[in-house]
């Protein structure tokens, strides 16, 4: 089937990169909002809007009867979810499929599948998808929560089934506490997500957070589009990601790669996906799938030279995938920096109206936002309020674009994080690529951040 109009159930940057490739592919948009993203840039640029609700989340955009019924009045033939929201909602994707609408996502046995942590886990398993040393399940029993813990070896963590954010966590290195801790991160995860479940692993020291992108058409076929290093993290949130990572070496890229197309392909798995691993000492270890598009998607885009949304909309319409597995050329490297309005030590929120703005431009630099002069940043959504990312043909001219980038770029009104990525960029042990995934933190600390 084509799509000839395409309704956008999410907002912000992502919704206006959504919107810029349905115009380039012929596809009419269909923008839904709250209240209080009535002037978002997106509602302005789409070729009809629709109000679905007040400025809560939950009245609005997670509102799935107000976004169904938008999509029916619109005569939208397509729904793209884009990312947060409503992109990782099985049950979303089964009644937009339900109503005749092409859902422009994986199928939501696989959503549905990879949402839960310990059905992900054993199913990664199955796909031949390295994991790590602990408990196949969903685990309760002291006894024998204590035989995984040492057979894994200490320290382990134990993590909510149905968690997120870094809640329901909870780090143990001896069998002592392991009891204590077991209830309490089974009390967080109750209390965050409704779930008490839990589950154990080992703990890694110190490791790199590593994803690979990958595509399937939901016949069998898939491939891989290389790696993104998402390391830098501020309580479990991405701060700054780049591609390719400065620790792998091409036989380690092919070689992770391969694994996950295939075990795309032996799913049958369809669109886009992530397959995100912690990486040390050489071994990748499976943490967990987002079956929808990531918010660093860019810096694939970059190095790869493929429209990462236009082939989710291809692979929606029934198309094959575009580009072949020995087709695909990673070149250069590319670095996205996520521009927040919060203040860049604190890290509290910072949201108002932008009285100044202008964005760095020249070759090879991309600004992913939906920011204008005068543009009031509601206070009722993610911080995130634009993504800077930029091209170069090796790291270093890469970092060196980057910091020109940066010193170009003005948002006032506002306090941004764009101070925070000047400084990383200043730091020996960033531009060498040494870094973990506790690096920022404890570089935050360091410098009396955070």
């Amino acid at each position: 089937m084509a799509i000839e109009k395409l309704l956008i159930a999410n907002r912000g940057e992502i919704a206006l990169r959504i919107h810029r490739a349905c115009h380039e592919m012929g596809i009419k948009t269909v923008a839904v909002h709250s209240t209080a993203d009535a002037d978002a840039m997106h509602v302005r640029l789409a070729d009809e809007a629709i109000c679905i609700g007040p400025p809560a989340a939950k009245d609005s955009y997670l509102n799935v009867a107000a976004i169904i019924s938008a999509a029916e009045i619109s005569g939208a033939d397509a729904i793209h979810p884009g990312y947060g929201f409503l992109s990782e909602n099985a049950k979303f994707a089964e009644i937009v499929e339900a109503h005749g609408i092409a859902f422009v996502g994986p199928k939501p046995e696989h959503i549905r599948t990879m949402g839960d942590k310990i059905e992900a886990k054993r199913t990664a398993g199955a796909l031949g998808l390295p994991l790590v040393p602990g408990s196949d399940g969903a685990i309760s029993d002291l006894e024998e929560a204590k035989a995984i813990a040492e057979k894994a070896g200490y320290p382990v963590i134990i993590k909510a089934a149905s968690g997120g954010g870094g809640r329901g966590m909870k780090v143990c290195t001896s069998p002592d506490d392991l009891e204590t801790l077991m209830q309490q991160a089974g009390s967080e995860a109750k209390a965050a997500f409704g779930d008490a479940t839990v589950y154990l692993e080992k703990y890694l020291g110190n490791p790199r957070h590593i994803e690979i992108q990958v595509f399937g058409d939901g016949n069998g076929n898939a491939i891989h589009l290389g790696e993104r290093d998402c390391s830098l993290q501020r309580r479990h949130q991405k701060v700054l990601e780049e591609a390719p990572s400065p620790i792998l070496s091409h036989a380690d890229r092919d070689r992770i790669g391969g694994i996950c197309a295939k075990a795309m392909a032996d799913m049958g798995y369809r669109g886009a996906g992530t397959i995100e691993f912690l990486w040390e000492d050489g071994e990748f270890y499976f943490i967990e799938m987002n079956t929808r598009l990531q918010v660093e998607h860019p810096v694939t885009e970059m190095i790869t030279g493929v429209d990462l949304v236009r082939e989710q909309i291809r692979i929606a319409e029934g198309k094959p995938l575009s580009v072949a597995q020995e087709d695909l050329r990673f070149t250069g490297h590319a670095i996205e920096c996520r521009i927040n309005a919060e203040d860049p030590r604190t890290f509290a929120p910072s949201p108002g109206t932008v009285t100044r703005y202008h964005v760095p431009g020249g070759m090879h630099v991309r600004v992913d936002s939906g920011l204008y002069q005068g543009y009031k940043v509601p206070p009722y959504y993610d911080s995130m309020i634009g993504k800077l990312i930029v091209y170069g043909r090796t790291r270093e001219g890469c970092i060196m674009r980057l910091k020109r980038a940066l010193q170009e770029y003005v948002i006032e009104g506002m306090k941004t994080t764009i101070p925070l990525h000047q400084a990383l960029l200043e730091d020996p042990e960033f531009l060498n690529g040494d870094y973990s995934i506790k690096w920022l933190e404890e570089w935050l600390a360091r410098d009396g951040q955070g």
